[in-house]
């Protein structure tokens, strides 16, 4: 079979691999029909993902159809559509016994530690395994992991409706976080971006105010747009040098600051700004166990993620997506690789 795999850093390349077989442990075979280029899939192409292990077949947003089950599976069947969850966790240390495997010790990640989506089949347990909405197509479909994301996000953040919530970064990561934030009914939700075409899109899609950071001190505003406080949930889906300083800035007392980014550059850090307001500040990585709640979400029309993807290219064509991507072009939303 043929997969996408990056040999080392801006290296990519389409090779040839051994089709996966099912076992005890990998019991369902998964034909791959589609799979997103995340920012973190791009940061391992480039070599400015931290934790990525090289040579490495990418990709952790993968969807398709189970061609194959094991004796020891019930949940599914030939036929049924399935997105694969992309952690893989020991079990058996601190964090896993405190109910939070997405920051094992001994954490795997599909695409970034072990070999991911970017491949004709896969083999995983059942139990990674959750059933697609009828009501998607495989390339929407896609769309659920950067949710799970975001919905974790706002679970670390403890989104509640008297918040003002404020997103830096109208990409597909911000906008994601945007329509799960939206459900909690926040009193404001306040996206600042560069991108004009993308501010105008948050406001379409539940934004209550935005700032361009271009244009406007980001600061000041955010102390305006909440009455002199500052929001009490700043959330960085952006994640550029800075952006971490002006996210404590702008909190409020008593805010919770949310940092998503992997980027090992050193960056400034104001203690002051974070103790003088006791603001909280959490990491938020992957997600922990939310597949199902963002399908329930789908299921009952709370969430709808048709229409998310600007592009599409066949899989064997990696390369020229990839650089497609590199040219930052503002109709970029969400790029996936199709396999059929």
């Amino acid at each position: 079979m043929k997969a996408v795999k990056i040999e080392k850093p801006n290296d990519l390349q389409v090779i040839d691999m051994e089709k996966p077989v099912i076992d005890g442990k990998n019991n369902v075979l998964v034909k791959i029909r589609a799979a997103g280029i995340c920012g973190s899939d791009v940061g391992i192409y480039h070599g400015k993902n931290a934790a990525a292990t090289y040579p490495r077949v990418i990709g952790h947003e993968m969807v398709g159809d189970v061609v194959e089950v094991g004796e020891n599976v019930s949940k599914y069947q030939a036929g049924d559509r399935v997105i694969i969850d992309q952690v893989t966790a020991c079990g058996n240390c601190y964090a896993c016994r405190k109910g939070r495997p997405n920051v094992c010790a001994n954490l795997q990640v599909r695409g970034v530690h072990i070999d991911g989506g970017y491949r004709e089949y896969m083999a995983v347990p059942e139990s990674d395994c959750y059933r697609l909405p009828d009501s998607l197509s495989y390339e929407d479909a896609v769309m659920i992991e950067p949710t799970t994301i975001a919905v974790q996000a706002c679970s670390r953040a403890q989104v509640e409706f008297e918040d003002n919530v404020m997103i830096i970064g109208a990409g597909a990561l911000g906008s994601s976080i945007l329509r799960i934030v939206r459900l909690y009914h926040p009193r404001r939700i306040i996206m600042v971006d560069i991108d004009e075409g993308k501010l105008k899109e948050a406001l379409g899609n539940g934004a209550t105010d935005v700032i361009n950071s271009c244009a406007e001190d980001v600061i000041e505003r955010a102390h305006e747009i909440t009455d002199g406080y500052g929001p009490t949930v700043v959330i960085d889906a952006a994640c550029f040098k800075g952006s971490f300083l002006t996210a404590c800035k702008c909190a409020g007392n008593g805010g919770r600051v949310i940092t998503m980014g992997f980027g090992v550059d050193p960056d400034d850090i104001n203690q002051f700004v974070i103790t003088s307001k006791e603001l909280d500040v959490r990491g938020s990585r992957l997600q922990n166990r939310k597949f199902q709640t963002v399908i329930d979400l789908i299921n009952q029309g709370q969430v709808d993620l048709s229409g998310s993807v600007s592009h599409r290219f066949y899989f064997q064509e990696a390369q020229k997506a990839f650089d497609f991507n590199d040219t930052h072009d503002p109709s970029i939303r969400k790029i996936v690789l199709t396999f059929d």
